[in-house]
């Protein structure tokens, strides 16, 4: 789970060292929030009194670090001698944080609010379907 929040986090990095602000922030603010929150429910809803019986790292760790570095080393390759190194950037399109908000609060206020609704009900269920497992276990 961390590994994928500091993946998230080196997306919304990318984002705001290309000039996109609100795609990077809503990236911050969406992803990475979300899955720090799913980590927490995720500990909270399998916690389990017994101890893990399994070993900490595999077998065959060796075999998985080689595949891994041979996959880094392939798409370095490939980016390094793609397309994108050779030609020039097009030309960026100019667009604020503030048009974007205006959008979305003038013309997509209602997919706004619905959405909105809906991840309030998911956390109104979590916190439901959390409650009843922990009065389960009592």
């Amino acid at each position: 789970m961390l590994a994928l929040t500091v993946g998230f986090a080196g997306v919304a990095a990318l984002y705001l060292q290309l000039g996109a602000q609100f795609v990077g922030l809503t990236q911050i603010m969406v992803y990475v929030g979300a899955v720090a929150i799913l980590a927490v429910f995720a500990i909270m809803m399998t916690h389990s009194p017994e101890p893990v019986k399994q070993p900490a790292f595999s077998s065959q760790w060796f075999v998985g670090s080689i595949v891994a570095a041979s996959v880094f080393a392939v798409l370095a390759w490939e980016i390094r001698s793609g397309a994108a190194f050779t030609q020039g950037l097009p030309p960026q399109p100019y667009v604020t944080v503030q048009q974007i908000g205006d959008a979305l609060m003038h013309h997509f206020i209602l997919p706004l609010e619905i959405m909105g609704l809906l991840l309030t009900a998911a956390l109104i269920g979590a916190v439901v379907i959390a409650m009843g497992h922990e009065e389960e276990m009592k």
